[in-house]
């Protein structure tokens, strides 16, 4: 004897070898044996042979028209075998049995399974919905069938053209468009924009890499939404001293100012003077949403995306001929430079100067050496810069790392500059030090006056967001909150908010634990970082682009570990898949261009020769002579 039984899902056949009251110990056409349960026997027949018995069953269920089955069924709960003995006339056969079986398994639109053998056909309402579903899909597969076709003839149908910048940024799987391009882009080999650059789509390499950034944190456009005027600030009082900015070419949000007087013992007086957009925007107002919404202004080789409108930067930056209202840290400069009698206040401020980097970084040079350029502001400046050095000496911490190396890029109608920048020069460390003397200052304030706020706290080297006041070991200072920046950075407007009511006498609109306070740290955090991984991608094409200009086809670099590499000049670290292994970490290394893919950016470099082996390798070279 022989059964067809269930088992996980699957029809199997098989030999009886032996029973039991509840089960069987069978073995299958291909030798294999098992036990099963009575249970999950279907059939028991003795002719066809058990490995016949499903190719018969196959062959009689292809010639059956479901549908008939369906109708003949009444919408009763049947047995198999009951339908097979009504659709024959007669008693069937094993294999018409198995036949009927198996169509009803291939039809679960048309039938429910009701039990082991036992079905029940489908209403008729739910069948139809269920076939014009089906027809649907197959209408829906034929479609996404040509569009491959056509994607793989390097012509794109309208429907996915329309989608291209989702495509190639965030594609939605569940739609008929994405389906049929990846699956183009599978059988061409072809990645996603290299397709679309072949179907003539994409021209703009440039443009295909800024629509990534633009797709993630502006898929609306880049307008403002509608919003009122920033609010009036006040009647504030006039500072004294009328005060100075120093600031890269370009720069519009204008956050922080300086001024020099005399106090009234003839100590030299120092005021640090930061934008007050705290004074005009209040938290929860249109205004706010559009600082909360962006965060951050975010920077790119040429263009920038501010985080407040033109006409409100406009309206707090501290511009050459305005008096604008700020927030101001005084305090007197002792013999040895350092600040006394620290005092903070809000008022009105008048500019007089706003200095470029681009004509005062001459100074660099002539500060340390104690000559004169003859430029406006010089004597001011150097003030600054011994108060500066003063303030570093006394934290015992270089405001910035002197080894590392910032680039200013400067895009005009396509034709870049690279200009690289060395930190801790003296007007970078002189706007750094005092910096850091407000934040510092202002935070220790807050703290002590048990305000609020959003600090940068650095401990056991990792530096984190927190609401409350920790030290910052990498800058030697006790708090540290980010406040200098507040037309630029929305943690620096949550944080003036806060300032300002402290000083004003005013309860401070935020608690330690507002959510407000906890998700704009939060959310500030990860965007500004996805922010800074554009700004580098950014960075990067051009990059690639200033080589292709160039027509450089020699770069030298310094390997960092194993085969990765920076570049010298450029803000750029490659692999270069053909360094030698026993090229190690610190060798200076020359390196060929091969060929530069703006699209993917990418640089095919091959390595050339050491120009300098890397220092443990040199040494070991030296012992070596000095043995010899």
């Amino acid at each position: 004897m022989h059964v067809l039984y269930e088992e996980e899902g699957e029809l199997k056949v098989g030999t009886v070898l032996s029973q039991a009251p509840a089960s069987y110990q069978v073995e299958s056409p291909h030798g294999r044996r098992t036990k099963i349960k009575v249970a999950n026997v279907l059939l028991s027949f003795a002719e066809p042979p058990a490995a016949e018995l499903l190719a018969e069953a196959e062959r009689f269920a292809d010639e059956l028209d479901v549908h008939f089955l369906w109708e003949c069924s009444s919408g009763r709960e049947f047995d198999f075998r009951a339908l097979a003995r009504d659709y024959v006339g007669r008693e069937p056969t094993a294999a018409q049995a198995a036949g009927v079986l198996l169509k009803l398994h291939s039809a679960p639109m048309y039938f429910y399974r009701r039990g082991r053998g036992q079905f029940q056909a489908a209403p008729e309402e739910t069948l139809k919905l269920a076939l014009a579903g089906l027809e649907k899909k197959k209408r829906l597969q034929a479609q996404i069938l040509e569009w491959t076709e056509a994607l793989k003839r390097y012509e794109c149908p309208a429907p996915v053209a329309a989608l291209q910048d989702e495509l190639l940024y965030a594609p939605d799987r569940n739609k008929p468009e994405t389906r049929a391009f990846e699956q183009a882009c599978r059988e061409t080999g072809l990645s996603a924009p290299r397709l679309f650059e072949r179907c003539g789509l994409l021209t703009d390499t440039h443009e295909y890499h800024l629509r990534r950034f633009l797709h993630e944190f502006f898929p609306g456009g880049v307008a403002f939404a509608a919003h009122q005027p920033p609010a009036a600030d006040g009647d504030l009082p006039l500072a004294p001293q009328s005060a100075f900015s120093l600031d890269e070419i370009g720069t519009t949000e204008i956050d922080d100012a300086f001024s020099i007087g005399r106090g009234a013992s003839g100590e030299l007086r120092i005021g640090v003077h930061i934008a007050a957009p705290a004074l005009g925007i209040a938290p929860g107002s249109p205004l706010d949403a559009i600082a909360r919404n962006r965060l951050s202004t975010a920077y790119m080789p040429g263009r920038k995306y501010t985080m407040l409108p033109e006409e409100v930067v406009a309206r707090f930056s501290l511009d050459h001929g305005s008096s604008q209202p700020a927030v101001s840290l005084y305090f007197d400069v002792t013999e040895d430079g350092l600040p006394r009698s620290v005092h903070s206040r809000v008022e009105r401020i008048p500019i007089a100067a706003n200095l470029r980097h681009a004509q005062y970084d001459v100074l660099n040079d002539t500060l340390g050496a104690g000559t004169s350029s003859g430029l406006p502001y010089e004597e001011e400046l150097r003030s600054l810069w011994r108060v500066a050095l003063a303030l570093e000496k006394r934290r015992g911490r270089p405001s910035t790392s002197p080894t590392l190396v910032d680039y200013s890029f400067f895009i005009d109608d396509g034709h870049v500059r690279i200009v690289p920048r060395k930190r801790g020069a003296p007007l970078d460390k002189l706007v750094s030090e005092l910096m850091i003397l407000v934040n510092s200052s202002w935070g220790e304030l807050l703290a002590e006056r048990d305000v609020a706020a959003i600090y940068r706290v650095q401990a056991t080297g990792k530096v984190r967001f927190s609401v409350h006041p920790e030290p910052h070991e990498g800058l030697g200072v006790r708090c540290y909150a980010w406040m200098s920046s507040p037309l630029r950075r929305y943690v620096d407007l949550v944080n003036q908010w806060q300032l300002v009511a402290a000083l004003q006498g005013r309860r401070p609109p935020f608690g330690r634990s507002s959510e407000a306070l906890l998700s704009a740290m939060q959310a500030f955090e990860l965007t500004t970082a996805r922010y800074d991984e554009h700004q580098r991608a950014m960075e990067g094409y051009w990059s690639l682009r200033w080589l292709l200009q160039e027509k450089v086809e020699e770069l030298e670099g310094v390997v960092l570990r194993e085969n990765l590499v920076r570049l010298d000049g450029l803000p750029l670290v490659l692999r270069v898949a053909s360094l030698p292994e026993a090229v190690g970490g610190g060798a200076r290394v020359r390196l060929t261009v091969r060929g530069i893919d703006l699209l993917e950016r990418a640089v095919d470099l091959v390595y050339r020769e050491t120009l300098q082996p890397a220092p443990q390798a040199a040494e070991q070279a030296a012992d070596a002579d000095e043995k010899a």
